[in-house]
């Protein structure tokens, strides 16, 4: 990875980020361009607001890649606001290639981290999961850690912006508290991508799904997995049976996806206010009856 300093333009970052000349470019959306290259590549500028948020994610592919599971697109290079990566061709979603991604889906998991919360290396400590600031503090008990770091800090926020009544989140409080009997079996510390929604699952043109954008860290399994529920998914059913035949579940695992749909929920109600509230107060309800 080179690292590019200062301030540029997508077409500046791209060509020091590549070591290319760049014949064009194309915006594809307020943080995201195109740069073709004079060798005929394409790859994609990324501008990242959020502090750390770039070094985090280069971070973060390179960590997903390491473990030779799941494809995601090569890290070029990055500054303080720009990421460069390379662009994945798409293709349509496809039975065959969602049993397959369980299957790697599960051997990523499977390359696990140090500790639940544990940042990839290079990665910072205050990292991001989209526009949201994400502490990636080390923890030895899962339930603790889960509470400490992935529910309390996005809660208080919540209230505190003004996204969450402060009389709903006593639900949220109760999960905390019983979390070490809802947790179901310990797991070791699995190598997440951590923000596996379906708009990060790419169906690559090659036959094979790709993800983008991660908020990797260690954690349960069980959060991607519930993630990938959260907003629905092409061929789920596919991707959890390749999954489960890779590295079954334990049991009990269908109980506790709103249990780990919990951080990304009060996240959305972080960054997009009250529409999401009520969802977030709905899965705090299902995880206690659970």
């Amino acid at each position: 990875m080179r690292e590019v300093d200062g301030e540029y333009g997508p077409a500046d970052v791209a060509a020091r980020c590549t070591g290319r000349a760049v014949t064009g470019t194309r915006a594809v959306s307020g943080a995201l361009a195109e740069a073709a290259l004079d060798d005929g590549r394409v790859v994609i500028v990324k501008r990242q607001d959020a502090p750390g948020g770039a070094r985090s994610e280069a971070a973060g592919l390179r960590w997903l890649a390491e473990a030779g599971a799941v494809r995601v697109p090569a890290v070029h290079g990055h500054d303080g606001r720009w990421l460069v990566i390379d662009r994945v061709p798409d293709g349509p979603p496809a039975a065959d290639a969602a049993a397959r991604f369980g299957r790697e889906l599960a051997a990523l998991h499977a390359a696990g981290a140090p500790a639940f919360g544990a940042p990839p290396p290079g990665g910072p400590e205050e990292a991001a999961i989209g526009a949201a600031p994400m502490r990636n503090v080390p923890g030895a008990d899962w339930a603790r850690w889960y509470a400490e770091h992935r529910v309390l800090p996005y809660l208080r926020r919540a209230v505190d912006d003004g996204a969450l009544p402060s009389g709903e989140a006593g639900v949220f409080e109760r999960v905390c508290e019983r979390l070490p009997g809802l947790a179901g079996p310990d797991e070791p510390p699995a190598r997440l991508h951590g923000d596996l929604w379906n708009g990060n699952v790419l169906w690559g043109a090659d036959g094979r799904v790709w993800l983008i954008d991660p908020a990797a860290h260690g954690g349960h399994r069980e959060t991607d997995l519930a993630m990938l529920r959260l907003f629905g998914c092409p061929h789920l059913e596919r991707i959890l049976d390749g999954y489960q035949d890779a590295a079954p579940l334990a049991d009990g695992w269908r109980d506790r996806v709103a249990l780990h749909q919990l951080f990304p929920l009060l996240v959305h109600v972080v960054l997009f206010g009250r529409s999401y509230a009520d969802q977030a107060v709905r899965a705090a309800r299902t995880a206690l009856s659970g």
